[in-house]
């Protein structure tokens, strides 16, 4: 199949390496984005990449809380325009606070008001997710564009500590709470791409065991929110200040674009 400039463009944007390399890693793979990524990391000349891809969407998060109950809820939008507007945010914030109250589920996208906005604003509009977090210690945090919110439930703990961590979360994106969590797939996808790049860096046969072990648990620890390096002070894990603030994470959500 042809590769069109655009499909060269957009990988380049997402791996960062030359036009040739993603026009031929494009070709190998037969269009397939994804497929993309891989040849090129097996190449060793493009790094990890976002799985969730990175959403052209615009939109907002929105929080509502209420004693020990919070719902966030992630809005989205054609065009940026229409989400920085006072009209758009009234919305993210009235679906808020309807699921806070039990008036919609987190299932639900059709919805009155979105269909109303829908007409109003004159694109499309839609619910991506929405989530009510229950504990005795919430805390959140929103980006000042409004286009990441986090919400954190802890037992123990300060509201301070809480709102510390979710502004955490906002920053680093972790994929689980602990290194234990991440999925074996994923684990496997991993190692089948440090072997082809061991194998390409020549490094001898004794010693790519040993290497691969150390790569699944910096991997593994990199993706895990409790054994990250805390963004407000790098010589200290959330592990770390968890322990010292005598405090358990019991969930955390992190909706962005």
């Amino acid at each position: 199949m042809a590769i069109t400039i655009d499909q060269i463009k957009e990988l380049r944007e997402m791996t960062g390496v030359s036009m040739t390399a993603c026009k031929k890693a494009l070709e190998e793979s037969k269009g397939d984005m994804e497929k993309a990524i891989e040849v090129l990391r097996k190449k060793g000349e493009a790094q990890a990449v976002d799985r969730a891809g990175r959403s052209t969407a615009n939109g907002v998060v929105a929080v509502c809380q209420k004693d020990s109950k919070m719902a966030i809820v992630q809005l989205a939008s054609e065009t940026d325009f229409v989400s920085r507007g006072n009209d758009f945010m009234k919305l993210a914030n009235t679906l808020a606070e309807k699921l806070l109250k039990g008036e919609i589920k987190v299932t639900d996208r059709d919805v009155p008001e979105v269909k109303e906005a829908i007409l109003k604003m004159g694109e499309n509009i839609q619910i991506v997710e929405m989530k009510v977090v229950t504990g005795k210690n919430l805390g959140h945090y929103i980006h000042s564009n409004k286009r990441i919110g986090v919400v954190v439930s802890m037992k123990g703990g300060s509201l301070d500590l809480a709102k510390d961590i979710a502004m955490h979360v906002a920053a680093t994106n972790p994929a689980v709470l602990s290194p234990d969590q991440i999925g074996a797939d994923l684990v496997a996808k991993e190692k089948e791409i440090w072997a082809e790049q061991l194998k390409n860096e020549g490094k001898p046969a004794q010693i790519v065991e040993k290497i691969m072990i150390g790569k699944e648990k910096k991997f593994r620890e990199e993706n895990a929110l409790i054994k990250q390096q805390f963004v407000k002070d790098p010589e200290k894990t959330i592990e770390d200040l968890l322990k010292a603030g005598e405090a358990t994470i019991e969930e955390f959500v992190r909706f962005g674009f």
